[in-house]
């Protein structure tokens, strides 16, 4: 060999024995393992050697992550060796809170944080009570299986939902408040550190992230608040928690997912001679004080809470009920008179958001609405987008860009609720419409009938003998309330058309005759409105237009 080439190998050994003696000799013998035993990096004290090497010697780190790279995951080595490195900055992100020394009345809890939020926010009350017992629930976090978003909204700016936003900060457990997260340092944090995140501008970029608002709205429920994602350099499927407190702030709606699982903060521009205090001026003893007590209250109270079963507030659907329970739970161990007020809060602010409807339902109450304005049970397509699109106000006229609504359009919106046009005999032809029986059950689950227009009993529609009416060409029918029996005949009940042309240019049939009372059809609930009494009888009269 010639004397160069012998040299530069002795270099060689001589830069690999330097390389290798930065490395722990535990870690070494665990590195020379790994070919027949890849968790050989992985237990628990070759682990707490490298967490060591990564804080004192990255470079060391790095050429342990290069070895291993050939038999094991260094996505799980990144991962388990960072929990190191962030504990010993935990300290200094989430301060240690000493529960208050004596025990905590509740009531009175509950009202020293209204009296703090109230000095520096102008709301009305059901905003602070909501703000105060949601401010107490994020400390019962491990007690509780469901946790509401707290939504901060306002119409405009200059509102004070940042210094709303403030102030929760500094009541919450955990505070990581932010102006933007990426939804990889998102779900990342929430399993790192489990906060309460509070997200500022939340207007600005969650409308338009289908990820970030997936993230935020899998939190809702303890059980199913996980998602998964691949890791490392192997892409190993990991699961990473969502479970935790979370607040969004913005102007306006958001989207109605997140909506649903909120609890609505509501805030208006102050008027004038309304003046509040500055929450930069404000003593942090007073802040100190009140998360100690409430972090004595939780501790106190943390058994009763995951027990408790709070009567709902009536009047507010499923999901809502279910955002409310642990604030009621608190509000209820706090004394009846808060249990009260938070009821009443409930309704104030959650049940003011049941009057906003999504896109669907609106579709179908005005559906609902065409019918009863024309008194008919069924449609054709093209008279129900006709009456549609004739409110300008209305969403329908401007459907597609600027153009009207379709029948394909509306086709596609009502199969989710089950809901599809018929063949329907008219005069012209056959033609698509819609049978008001069909909608009877979407309107039923997805509409409130009002109280002044309970349901009455009525037959529905009349089978066609050959001329009279028929369900695919009649225009009018009879119908019957309880009432009013069925007129005594041995044979037939007369069943009459009518000769008047109606909007979409079908003429009506101008014969009457008479079916027999064996193919009429049986009692069905139908609500009034949609009929017309005539003058001096309890029969009903019904116009189909088709």
């Amino acid at each position: 060999m010639p004397a160069d080439t012998y040299s530069a190998s002795i270099d060689d050994v001589a830069k690999r024995e330097a390389v290798a003696s930065s490395i722990p000799e535990l870690v070494q013998h665990a590195l020379g393992r790994l070919g027949e035993d890849p968790g050989a990096l992985f237990e628990a004290n070759v682990l707490e050697a490298i967490k060591a090497v990564r804080l004192a010697d990255p470079a060391g780190y790095q050429r342990i992550r290069a070895q291993a790279k050939r038999s094991a995951s260094v996505g799980e080595l990144d991962r388990l060796t960072a929990a190191g490195k962030v504990d010993s900055d935990q300290s200094s992100m989430f301060p240690h809170v000493e529960p208050w020394a004596k025990p905590v009345d509740g009531g009175e809890l509950v009202r020293d944080l209204c009296r703090a939020i109230k000095e520096h926010v102008a709301a009305d009350k059901p905003t602070i009570l909501a703000a105060a017992l949601w401010c107490m629930h994020t400390w019962c976090m491990d007690a509780l299986t469901v946790s509401p978003l707290a939504h901060i909204t306002a119409p405009e700016k200059r509102c004070g939902k940042t210094v709303l936003l403030t102030v929760m900060s500094e009541l919450v457990c955990r505070a990581l408040p932010v102006a933007n997260i990426s939804p990889a340092a998102l779900f990342r944090s929430m399993e790192m550190w489990q906060p309460t995140l509070l997200i500022d501008e939340a207007d600005t970029f969650l409308k338009e992230n289908d990820e970030a608002r997936g993230l935020i709205n899998s939190g809702l429920y303890r059980k199913t608040a996980f998602v998964i994602r691949v890791e490392g350099d192997d892409h190993v499927p990991t699961q990473f928690r969502t479970w935790g407190a979370k607040v969004v702030c913005g102007i306006g709606k958001l989207a109605d997912t997140i909506e649903d699982r909120s609890i609505p903060l509501r805030l208006r521009r102050k008027v004038a001679g309304e003046s509040v205090a500055k929450i930069r001026h404000a003593e942090s003893d007073q802040w100190d004080a009140l998360r100690q007590r409430m972090a004595r209250w939780a501790e106190d109270n943390r058994d009763d809470v995951a027990i408790a079963r709070p009567t709902p507030a009536s009047g507010l659907n499923d999901r809502a009920q279910d955002c409310w329970e642990p604030l009621l739970a608190i509000a209820d161990l706090a004394g009846e008179a808060w249990a009260k007020a938070a009821r009443n809060a409930a309704l104030a602010l959650h049940g003011a958001e049941e009057e906003s409807q999504s896109i669907g339902v609106e579709l179908l109450r005005d559906i609902r609405d065409v019918f009863e304005r024309r008194g008919s049970s069924r449609l054709t397509s093209a008279l129900l987008l006709e009456e549609l699109t004739s409110d300008e106000e209305a969403p329908w006229a401007t459907w597609a860009k600027g153009r009207p609504m379709t029948q394909r359009h509306l086709a596609a919106r009502l199969v989710d609720f089950r809901i599809k046009p018929a063949n329907m005999r008219t005069s012209d032809g056959i033609r698509k419409g819609y049978d008001l029986a069909d909608f009877r059950d979407a309107f039923d689950r997805y509409l409130s009938l009002s109280v002044e227009h309970p349901p009455v009993s009525a037959t529905p529609l009349q089978p066609h003998n050959g001329a009279g009416l028929s369900v695919n060409g009649s225009k009018s029918a009879i119908r019957y309330t309880e009432a009013q029996p069925l007129p005594a005949t041995s044979q037939s009940v007369a069943c009459s058309g009518s000769a008047k042309t109606v909007a979409d240019g079908v003429a009506g049939l101008n014969t009457s005759q008479t079916a027999p009372l064996s193919q009429c059809s049986g009692v069905a609930d139908v609500h009034p409105s949609l009929g017309k009494k005539e003058e001096g009888t309890k029969v009903e009269r019904e116009r189909i237009d088709i």
